[in-house]
């Protein structure tokens, strides 16, 4: 667990890096569950808003297993490696998107259009809002809304070769974009402002843009870990 601390650190950051994408991304769909809230739940709004993004982590530790498995399929391969390259590429790529300086990653995004497709209308039947439960749930299918920035995160755990592994990453991953949702549902402005601030972007995808370039494998690691 302890030589793991570094990751579900890395994978926390990561989310939080990525809350400008998330608010592109996510922050109308936020609003338009916000608004599915009835009046007459309006006070118990923060529980919904949490109940919401604890579905969707839940998603992404799901699919982080079920990826890890597939990771620890083939963990001593040289596809181990490919996959980490992949991974590590597709960061870049996100890195890039964040500081708006390549959008190419709405390409791969496009991918998961099809199961969307699919999972959107059963959004309807959990509308409006009337429970946690109903709100656990729309959250958990929310989860599987395609987005660039979970692909290479997904791809990244999963070349960890340990599916509880990729999991807890995934996790941790979630925990991180949690505080920029949250704020987006109770309409906090001054850190959607901030969040969207060219400066702040810039660094955040450049940060995630070096996180990629840590995450290739080569001879650059080992000497990153000696420092």
């Amino acid at each position: 667990m302890v030589e793991l601390l570094p990751l579900l650190v890395s994978a926390l950051i990561l989310g939080l890096l990525g809350g400008g994408h998330c608010l592109g991304m996510c922050g109308g769909l936020m609003g338009a569950l916000t608004l599915a809230i009835p009046p007459e739940q309006r006070s118990r709004r923060l529980r919904l808003l949490l109940a919401y993004n604890m579905g969707r982590i839940l998603s992404y530790t799901l699919a982080g297993l079920f990826l890890g498995l597939a990771g620890w399929a083939v963990a001593g391969s040289p596809l181990v490696t490919a996959l980490r390259v992949v991974a590590a590429l597709l960061l870049i790529a996100m890195g890039l998107y964040l500081a708006g300086w390549w959008s190419g990653l709405t390409r791969i995004e496009a991918l998961g259009r099809g199961l969307w497709r699919f999972i959107q209308p059963l959004t309807k039947r959990f509308m409006p809002v009337t429970s946690l439960p109903r709100a656990l749930v729309l959250g958990g299918l929310w989860g599987w809304l395609p987005c660039g920035l979970v692909y290479s995160t997904l791809l990244w755990s999963a070349s960890q070769g340990n599916a509880l592994n990729s999991a807890l990453l995934m996790l941790f991953f979630g925990l991180g974009t949690l505080p920029v949702l949250i704020a987006t549902g109770l309409a906090a402005e001054q850190l959607s402002r901030f969040m969207r601030n060219r400066g702040i972007r810039i660094a955040g995808g450049f940060m995630v843009i070096l996180f990629g370039l840590w995450t290739l494998p080569g001879p650059h690691q080992h000497w990153l870990m000696g420092h």
